[in-house]
C-alpha cells in the first residue's frame, strides 16, 4: 500500500557478493559435523587401544587364572572322569561305559552309589529329566562289574508277588548288552520291600538272562552277583496327587560281566578292557504288560557327560591346552574358542595389532601332572598374547557396526543440515543482503526498498515460513515507513506551530513580571526554557536528547532552600528543608533541575498519605552530593522500580485514570543524565524515598 504524496520506489536488486564473514556459521557447522566425525573415530580407536593395552596387562593374571581352572577342575572327580574317558567315542545311542575315578560303586547303599555317579558327572541327561550313568569300576579286581545307575519318573511301581515272573503284572528293567559281537538281555523285575502305608516306596531288582525280545523263557535263570535297588520319592514331579502322580524313581544297579571277569583271569590282564569303548549298552525301564518304556536310554535329545571339551570354555584367546599319557600322542589338544573369528575384518585386526601398548608379552607355558586311577596325564597350557588382538578383533569388528551407524547419522544429519536448510539459508542470505544494500536514504531522510523475491523459497516447513514472513514483514515495513514518515512530519509541523503560539504570551508575560527576584518571573523563564527545547523537534524523546544544558557551579542548599519556599507557588504544599547552612556546590543547571525536582515533587503529591509532609534532604559523601525527596504512601511494586523512569510509564496504567502521558520521571532521567547525575526510586520509611546523586564540584 503506498500512501499519497509519499513513495518509496521499487529499487533494482543489486546482489553482492558476500564476504567470508558471511560464511563463518556455515564453515562452524561443518566444522561441528566433522569433528563430531573424527571425535568418533578417535573415541573408538582410543578404546581399543585401552582395552589392548587393559587385556595386555591382565593378560599373565588370567593366564594363572585359567591354568588354576583347569587343573582344579581336573582334579575332581568329574575332571578325572573325563580325563579316563578322554579318547573314547561321544556316541550317545547306544551308551557305552565309561571308567569311573572309583575302584568300584556300592550298590548296597543306594544313596552312595547315586551321590558317587553326580559327582563324577558320568550321567547321561534326557529332555524328560531322566538320567543314566553306564560305568565300570577304575580297578576290575573288584568284581569286574558293569555300573547302572539313574532316574526317571513313573507312577506308582508294582512289584511282583510271590517270586512270580509275570512280566504283564510288574514294573520291570530291561537291559541289551552288545560286546565283541554277541547281544546280552536281561530282565530286572521290581520287588517292593516297603510296607504299605509308607510315602516312600523302596524295593529291589531280581535279575533273569533273557531272551533277545526281552521275555522270559522256560531257561531263563537268575543272576547271582546282580545287585539292584529301587527307591521312589513321595512328593509328586508334577500336579497331582499321590499315587497317581508322576514321581521320581531312582535305581541304582550291578551286572556281572563274563566276559570281564574272563579278561581279568588272563595271563596279562588289562583293565579297562581294550574294546571298551566299542561296548554298547541299551537300559529300558517298562511298565507293567510291556507297554510303551518308562525310560529309554536310547531316547533322542540325549545330552553327554562331563567331557574334556568343556575345558574349552575356560580358555582366553591364544590359549592351549595339550594333555598327554606318557609318551603316547596327546589324548586331546583344546583350543581357545575360536567362534566368530571368520566374522573379524582383516583391516579392524591389522589396527590392533599396530595399536602400541606398554609392554610386549611373549609366549608363556605351564606345565602339571594329573595322577588318575588309570596313571598319570601331563597337562600343557600354554598361551600367547597374539591372541588378544584375535579376539579384540572380532569384538571390535562386531563394534564396528554401531561405529559406521553413527558415522552414517553423523551423515545423514550433515546432509538433511545442508541441503534442507544451510542451502535455503543461503539464498535468502543473499537476497536479503541485496535488500539491505539497496535501502537508500537521501538528504530528506526518505527511504527506499528494494522488493524480496522468496516464491521459490516458500513452503510449509520453518524456512518456508520465515521466508514468507520476512516478505511480508518487508512489505508491512514499506508501508509503515511511508505512514511514520508522513506522521513525523505533521508533528513536526504542529510542534512548530503550538511553539510559536505559547512563545508570543510568554513574551508578554515576561514584560508584565520584569523583576528577577518575582517568584512569576522565574516560572516564566523555565516555561521559555521548555518550549525552546520543544520547539522544532518531532518527540518529546527527541527534544529532550536534543536538549543542551549549561552546566554551572551550584549550591544544593541554596537551591533546595527555594525549591521548598517557592514549592506552595506550583501548588504542592508542604513542602519541609533543613537548610544544611554551608553551600554544597555542584555542576548544574539550575533551570533543568527546578524541572527535575518539581516532577518528583508532583508524583510525591499525588501518592502521599493525605496531611503528611514532602521532606527534602542533602546529604553528602566523600565525592558525592545526594538530595533525597521523600514521601509517606503505598510502596512502589518491586517489579516497577525502575520501569517508572520509561517514557509513557505512569499510574494511569494501572488506576486506568487518563490525563498522564508518564513523562515526568522521564524527564526527570533524561535531565539527570545530561546533568552527569543518576536518579533512583527506593521503598523507605513508610514511603517512597527518590535519591538525586551528584558528583561534587572540586
Amino acid at each position: 500500500m503506498k500512501l499519497p504524496g509519499l513513495a518509496l520506489p521499487d529499487l533494482a536488486m543489486d546482489m553482492p557478493r558476500p564476504g567470508l564473514a558471511s560464511f563463518r556459521r556455515r564453515i562452524l557447522i561443518r566444522g561441528v559435523f566433522l569433528l563430531l566425525a573424527l571425535a568418533t573415530l578417535a573415541f573408538a580407536v582410543l578404546l581399543l587401544q585401552d582395552e589392548k593395552e587393559r587385556s595386555y596387562r591382565n593378560y599373565q593374571q588370567g593366564f594363572r587364572r585359567t591354568q588354576a581352572d583347569v587343573l582344579t577342575r581336573l582334579r575332581q572327580p568329574a575332571g578325572q572322569l573325563a580325563l579316563m574317558n578322554a579318547g573314547g567315542s561321544r556316541s550317545l545311542t547306544p551308551l557305552r561305559p565309561l571308567v569311573l575315578p572309583y575302584p568300584s560303586l556300592d550298590i548296597d547303599d543306594p544313596g552312595k552309589a547315586l551321590q558317587a555317579a553326580d559327582v563324577a558327572g558320568c550321567s547321561v541327561t534326557y529332555p524328560d529329566d531322566s538320567a543314566l550313568c553306564v560305568a565300570v569300576g577304575s580297578n576290575g579286581y573288584t568284581g569286574g562289574f558293569l555300573y547302572l545307575v539313574g532316574a526317571f519318573a513313573a507312577g506308582e511301581l508294582a512289584g511282583r508277588q510271590d517270586r512270580e515272573l509275570d512280566l504283564q503284572a510288574v514294573h520291570h528293567a530291561r537291559i541289551r548288552l552288545e560286546m565283541r559281537g554277541e547281544l546280552r538281555t536281561w530282565v530286572a523285575v521290581f520287588e517292593r520291600l516297603s510296607l504299605r502305608g509308607e510315602p516312600l516306596v523302596r524295593g529291589r531288582l531280581a535279575a533273569f538272562t533273557s531272551n533277545h525280545d526281552g521275555s522270559l523263557g522256560d531257561h531263563s535263570r537268575p543272576v547271582g552277583a546282580f545287585r539292584g535297588w529301587v527307591w521312589q520319592s513321595a512328593v509328586c514331579s508334577s500336579g497331582g496327587e499321590p499315587p497317581d502322580c508322576p514321581r521320581r524313581v531312582s535305581y541304582a544297579m550291578r551286572l556281572p560281566v563274563e566276559a570281564f571277569r574272563e579278561a581279568l583271569g588272563a595271563q596279562r590282564p588289562q583293565w579297562p578292557p581294550a574294546d571298551l569303548d566299542r561296548i554298547r549298552v541299551q537300559v529300558q525301564m517298562l511298565p507293567p504288560g510291556g507297554g510303551k518304556p518308562l525310560f529309554d536310554s536310547n531316547a533322542p535329545g540325549a545330552v553327554a557327560s562331563a567331557s574334556l571339551q568343556d575345558l574349552q570354555r575356560t580358555l582366553q584367546p591364544g590359549e592351549v591346552l595339550t594333555i598327554t599319557r606318557g609318551e603316547a600322542q596327546p589324548v586331546a589338544v583344546l583350543k581357545a574358542s575360536d567362534d566368530g573369528a571368520d566374522r573379524s575384518s582383516p583391516a579392524i585386526v591389522r589396527l590392533i595389532d599396530r595399536l602400541p601398548v606398554a609392554a610386549q608379552l611373549p609366549a608363556v607355558t605351564a606345565r602339571e601332572t594329573i595322577a588318575t586311577p588309570l596313571g598319570s596325564y601331563e597337562v600343557r597350557l600354554t598361551g600367547d598374547a597374539r591372541g588378544i588382538d584375535r579376539g579384540l578383533g572380532v569384538i571390535a569388528t562386531r563394534m564396528s557396526w554401531y561405529v559406521a551407524a553413527m558415522l552414517a547419522a553423523i551423515g545423514l544429519a550433515w546432509v538433511v543440515v545442508e541441503v534442507g536448510l544451510i542451502r535455503g539459508i543461503a539464498v535468502l542470505t543473499r537476497r536479503a543482503a541485496a535488500v539491505s544494500r539497496n535501502v537508500q536514504r537521501d538528504a530528506t531522510g526518505d527511504v527506499g526498498i528494494g522488493p524480496l523475491d522468496v516464491s521459490d523459497l516458500r513452503g510449509k516447513d520453518e524456512l518456508g515460513i520465515l521466508a514468507g514472513g520476512l516478505a511480508d514483514l518487508l512489505q508491512r515495513v514499506k508501508s509503515d515507513v511511508q505512514r511514520e514518515q508522513l506522521r513525523a512530519q505533521r508533528e513536526r509541523d504542529m510542534l512548530q506551530a503550538v511553539g510559536h503560539e505559547i512563545l508570543s504570551p510568554l513574551q508578554s508575560l515576561m514584560v508584565l513580571h520584569p523583576d528577577a527576584g518575582d517568584p512569576a518571573h522565574r516560572y516564566v523563564q523555565r516555561m521559555q526554557h521548555a518550549v525552546q527545547v520543544l520547539y522544532g523537534q518531532a518527540s518529546p524523546g527527541e527534544a529532550l536528547a536534543a536538549a543542551q544544558l549549561e552546566l554551572a557551579p551550584l549550591d544544593l542548599d541554596a537551591f533546595l532552600r527555594e525549591v521548598a519556599a517557592n514549592a506552595q507557588f506550583a501548588g504542592i504544599e508542604d513542602v519541609q528543608y533543613v537548610p544544611r547552612g554551608t553551600p554544597v556546590t555542584v555542576r548544574a543547571d539550575a533551570f533543568p533541575l527546578e524541572d527535575v525536582v518539581t516532577h518528583i515533587l508532583r508524583n510525591a503529591q499525588r501518592h502521599r498519605t493525605p496531611g503528611t509532609p514532602i521532606t527534602l534532604t542533602l546529604a553528602t559523601g566523600e565525592d558525592s552530593a545526594t538530595i533525597g525527596i521523600h514521601n509517606s504512601g503505598p510502596p512502589i511494586p518491586e517489579a516497577l522500580l525502575e520501569r517508572i523512569f520509561d517514557y509513557g510509564m505512569s499510574d494511569a496504567d494501572a488506576s486506568g485514570a487518563p490525563g498522564r502521558r508518564g513523562q515526568g520521571l522521564f524527564v526527570a532521567r533524561t535531565y539527570m543524565a545530561k546533568m552527569g547525575g543518576t536518579v533512583r526510586a527506593l521503598n523507605r520509611d513508610g514511603g517512597v524515598l527518590l535519591e538525586l546523586a551528584f558528583p561534587l564540584e572540586r
